[in-house]
């Protein structure tokens, strides 16, 4: 028996969305790679190593340089337990990216679309959970990814009968078949 996210893997590697775009490039660079550098990728990774939830990692204190988690933490059931696991592994820097709240109506449309969805945060929430880690946020950037409207209902294999209710509370963020969805990256250091 697989779950969820096994069955909807090779859908997200063929999404355009995840495979490319500025914000893997930042998450990417604002991790720091290189020789030597050990990163986590929590919950954004399709083929695993290890399977734990975010909220409970398997890993001793300051495992890895540093810890990234990209458009996932939206479906994490207490996003601030699972970003005060990823500071604990991480010895210096941890990079969240996801996208962030826009309104009632769109959270109400992502759960419609995806039941495992539980909340986008704002950038304000995200500086507070960053704080109440233990992170200090080194960077941050803004930006608006695009999706193509469809191939974003069909990854989560959305019923016919709930698409046009989400193309209803989305409203005018679906513009000629694409949707905007508004993200922030952040990189959080350690003891600074």
């Amino acid at each position: 028996m697989t779950d969820l996210w096994s069955d909807r893997a090779q859908a997200y590697r063929a999404s355009a969305t995840h495979a490319a775009g500025e914000d893997l490039d930042l998450v990417v660079a604002w991790s720091e790679p290189g020789a030597g550098v050990t990163v986590l990728d929590v919950a954004s990774g399709m083929e695993p190593d290890v399977i734990a939830p975010a909220d409970h990692l398997p890993f001793a204190d300051a495992s890895f340089d540093a810890v990234a988690c990209r458009i996932a933490a939206h479906h994490f059931p207490d996003v601030l337990a699972a970003l005060l696991e990823m500071t604990r592994v991480a010895r210096h820097r941890v990079v969240i990216c996801d996208n962030v709240f826009v309104s009632e109506s769109s959270e109400e449309a992502d759960r419609l679309r995806d039941p495992s969805h539980v909340r986008n945060y704002g950038a304000a929430e995200w500086h507070s959970f960053f704080e109440l880690a233990g992170l200090r946020v080194a960077e941050e950037a803004f930006m608006v990814r695009e999706t193509g409207f469809e191939d974003w209902l069909a990854r989560t294999e959305t019923p016919e009968d709930d698409r046009s209710r989400v193309r209803e509370l989305l409203g005018d963020r679906v513009r000629d078949g694409r949707l905007g969805l508004p993200t922030v990256v952040l990189k959080g250091v350690k003891g600074a």
